[in-house]
């Protein structure tokens, strides 16, 4: 049996940015824009056209360059706003208008000073001014889930009349619980006539943090398309997080099982990123799905469990969503298993006894520390062992730079204690520089994975002390050195993290 299509009205760009302290340029709207069709989304809210010029102009760049997803602009319920969506969208590949118009009472008593009747006439008017210029017109009763639930069955069945392809139920205010809103669906499913001529929608706010569960609720009671925003930013508590809505139905498949979803999940946390970092809004760390700490362990029975058999602590396979940290944290709650693999991980073989006195070290600074980061445990494990051996060893560097040249790197390194190796290359810095000439010269390449500087005294002449994290064949090791030259350190660093790689994988080279 065939799987219905849950469409994906993805809202950043207009709600989202709605965002206290959210403010995108337009060429950051269109960054997002283009990283949301890499991401699959449907359809994209791309602005308000009549709200200002700055919309209108993004809304009509994203219309120009982004063509696979239907490129959506909002609308009052007047001619001059739609007007506008039609003047932003007229280079779309696929452009659909979205009217809106409030409908329940506390709204028309105090914001519209309307009467039902009023309502009606002005929302099925607008949807047919709407329709001569649009083939795909949705329209929203805003406030919809404080609005009678005959009157809104009644304003539902009229702009479905007058031409409605989608009819949007939203909890604008997200007042609203799952089985409270998820029969609200299922009313209108039953009640209203036309409704199969017409796909409904869900757009749930999070005042009361159920956005996501309502609009699931809604999924399961017939809504065929559900409006949200990456991050699940939006107005005042913020949108139904879009992350959220689509992993739930991929991991409850069980639950959801005759409906599907044609996002590229492995985009979404790389979409999140890209949102935070243009909207200056952080993720926070505990953020479902997408978060940092989302698929990271630190309790010593969890990581017990992820290290033998993932799922036991894991419903979602990290890279499913493209999270590529690591998912084992140590901290004090952290048990042998894990620290023992963290190590192996780094590069280090210790035998049982090592292994123990390491262990006890590394409680004792778990007190001390709320997380223990790789050149922790480099500390730990270097603080008893013996010094590496050396195969490679530093016997001179030069690196010339400056503000108008590309930084160019000689080094000589002594292979064995006899054979001279030397090279020269550029690099984007001079650190840079060093470390690609040092792989020139060795002939093993090393993919830098994470660098650090810190400062051992204090003045002028201080004492610095460089960490590197670098892959070698897809093997991870930390060299660590210190000098009152930040460069030196940094090279003297590659070079023992060079070295560790060679003693722990006998490396011919």
């Amino acid at each position: 049996m065939s799987k219905e299509k849950i469409l994906i009205l993805d809202t950043t760009l207009r709600d989202g940015e709605q965002t206290p302290g959210a403010n995108l340029t337009v060429n950051e709207k269109l960054k997002i824009a283009v990283q949301l069709e890499t991401l699959g989304v449907d359809i994209i809210e791309a602005g308000f056209p009549h709200a200002s010029p700055g919309d209108l102009e993004a809304v009509s760049l994203i219309a120009k360059e982004v063509r696979q997803p239907i490129i959506c602009g909002l609308a009052r319920a007047t001619e001059k706003d739609i007007d506008s969506v039609f003047l932003a969208l007229k280079n779309a590949e696929r452009a659909r208008v979205h009217v809106f118009l409030a409908t329940s009472k506390i709204h028309r008593e105090f914001k519209l000073h309307k009467a039902k009747d009023e309502i009606l006439e002005t929302a099925v008017r607008a949807v047919r001014y709407a329709k001569n210029k649009f083939y795909d017109v949705e329209f929203s009763p805003e406030d919809a889930a404080r609005t009678e639930v005959d009157f809104l069955a009644k304003v539902v069945e009229a702009v479905i009349a007058a031409g409605a392809n989608t009819v949007n139920i939203p909890d604008t205010v997200g007042y609203s619980t799952p089985e409270e809103f998820g029969a609200i669906i299922k009313y209108l499913k039953e009640n209203v006539a036309n409704i199969d001529k017409a796909v409904i929608s869900v757009h749930c706010h999070n005042d009361l943090g159920l956005g996501v569960s309502n609009s699931l609720s809604a999924i399961l009671n017939g809504a065929r398309q559900v409006e949200c925003t990456i991050n699940g930013l939006g107005e005042r508590a913020g949108n139904s997080a879009l992350e959220e809505i689509v992993m739930s139905i991929k991991t409850r498949n069980d639950i959801f099982k005759g409906v599907d979803i044609n996002i590229n999940t492995k985009e979404l946390f790389k979409t999140s990123r890209l949102v935070s970092k243009l909207t200056g809004i952080l993720v926070q760390p505990n953020k479902a799905i997408i978060g940092d700490n989302a698929f990271r362990h630190e309790s010593g029975i969890h990581q017990d469990g992820v290290l033998k058999k993932p799922v036991t602590y894991e419903i979602i396979k990290p890279e499913d969503v493209g999270f590529k940290g690591t998912t084992i944290v140590l901290g004090k709650l952290s048990g042998r298993h894990a620290f023992s693999e963290k190590l192996k991980t780094l590069g280090y073989s210790l035998s049982t006894d090592e292994l123990n006195e390491a262990f006890i070290r590394f409680k004792n600074l778990a007190d001390k520390k709320s997380e223990i980061y790789d050149e922790d445990l480099a500390a730990i494990v270097e603080e008893k062992l013996s010094t590496i051996p050396e195969k490679y060893r530093l016997e001179m560097f030069q690196v010339t730079s400056g503000n108008t040249i590309a930084p160019v790197a000689d080094v000589i390194i002594i292979k064995d204690g006899k054979e001279k190796l030397s090279a020269n290359s550029t690099g984007d810095g001079p650190i840079d520089a060093c470390f690609k000439t040092i792989d020139k010269a060795v002939g093993c390449k090393g993919v830098l994975i994470d660098y650090k500087v810190n400062a051992l005294t204090s003045g002028k002449d201080a004492l610095g002390e460089a960490s590197v994290k670098v892959s070698f064949e897809n093997n991870i090791v930390i060299g660590r050195a210190s000098s009152t030259d930040v460069i030196e350190a940094s090279v003297l660093a590659y070079v023992n993290a060079l070295n560790r790689f060679a003693q722990t994988h006998n490396t011919k080279k």
